[in-house]
């Protein structure tokens, strides 16, 4: 008889109402050419009709389920962490899916001898929920790998997705996890503050992952804008400025990288007519306390400045009323 490795891999797939796409992903996990030890599906409060089909499904496939309250995603992935047992975790969103090789590319990209060994990473292809392709290469040309500044990570989107990496379980235990307040922003958060703790990356150029692309996803909508703002204000709290080192954190990474999408938000909550109106006052006053932050900053530049209080008195007129935003109201 053949005896299969141990690959030491467990798969976590947080699942939401996704009945839709589950079978794809599940069946993109079994397929794998280096299977996983462990294949957690973890229910996310999903509705009950949900929840029955996912069991039943999991059952067919020997897959086990853990049922949560709903808390988002990181809270989800948080909770596949903590039931599983293997050293090495592999996250798939549950409209992705795995291409053939992604266990036996990211294993065998690990270290042997790296005992700071947080996290490997590769490329993916980008499609539609269906699965057609759109490109076979998304992040190796639209950001630095493997990750080496601190400043560049803050400066533009990391391009590492969870669903095609592979991160060590000590490691991520390490730092806490994800961060539940989040549901969006949660992964360029993990791998900051990963990256910050001193754990090491690697960058593999190849596609592991089919990244499905899903306009009703949290990508384009109220949660990913509230994660915005916090992570904003989190960056903000956790990265005072180094002037010794010229790391001026607001002036060259917050500012450019948030400013004029966090006012931009706030900006359209105001309108009636879209979709983040009713949550106009929670987005206004976490946008006030964000732009207050950056135009208080002594190293944010007079352009920048200038340029933050000219949308933010939009804003405010668009709130108050053209005369009242003249007249100063916040």
């Amino acid at each position: 008889m053949t005896t299969v490795p141990a690959s030491g891999i467990a798969v976590i797939i947080p699942f939401y109402n996704g009945s839709a796409f589950l079978e794809r992903s599940l069946a993109s996990v079994l397929d794998q050419s280096l299977q996983a030890d462990e294949i957690i599906v973890v229910n996310d409060g999903s509705r009950p009709e949900e929840t029955e089909w996912l069991h039943k499904h999991c059952e067919k496939r020997g897959v086990a389920v853990l049922d949560k309250e709903n808390g988002g995603q990181g809270s989800a992935r948080n909770a596949g962490v903590a039931a599983a047992k293997s050293p090495y975790i592999c996250f798939l969103d549950q409209d992705d899916f795995f291409l053939e090789h992604h266990n036996r590319i990211l294993r065998d990209a690990v270290p042997a001898d790296d005992q700071r060994f947080g996290w490997v990473y590769a490329d993916l292809y980008q499609a539609d929920a269906a699965g057609q392709v759109y490109k076979t290469e998304t992040v190796k040309d639209r950001a630095h790998h493997p990750k080496k500044f601190l400043v560049k990570m803050l400066v533009e989107d990391m391009h590492i997705l969870p669903s095609a990496a592979l991160i060590d379980r000590a490691a991520f235990e390490a730092v806490g996890g994800f961060d539940t307040q989040f549901r969006g922003y949660e992964d360029d958060d993990l791998f900051t503050r990963l990256f910050r703790a001193g754990y090491t990356n690697i960058f593999v150029d190849r596609a592991v992952t089919v990244w499905c692309v899903n306009e009703g996803s949290t990508s384009f909508g109220i949660h990913m804008a509230r994660s915005r703002l916090r992570y904003c204000l989190k960056l903000t709290r956790a990265l005072p400025d180094v002037r010794d080192l010229n790391y001026m954190f607001m002036r060259d990474c917050i500012v450019p990288r948030f400013g004029k999408q966090i006012l931009r938000d706030a900006r359209r909550a105001q309108r009636p007519d879209h979709k983040f109106y009713d949550y106009r006052d929670e987005i206004y006053e976490t946008a006030k306390e964000c732009f207050s932050l950056m135009v208080g900053n002594k190293h944010v530049t007079w352009g920048q400045r200038r340029s933050l209080k000219g949308r933010w008195f939009i804003v405010r007129a668009r709130r108050f009323g053209l005369l009242q935003a003249l007249m100063g109201r916040t």
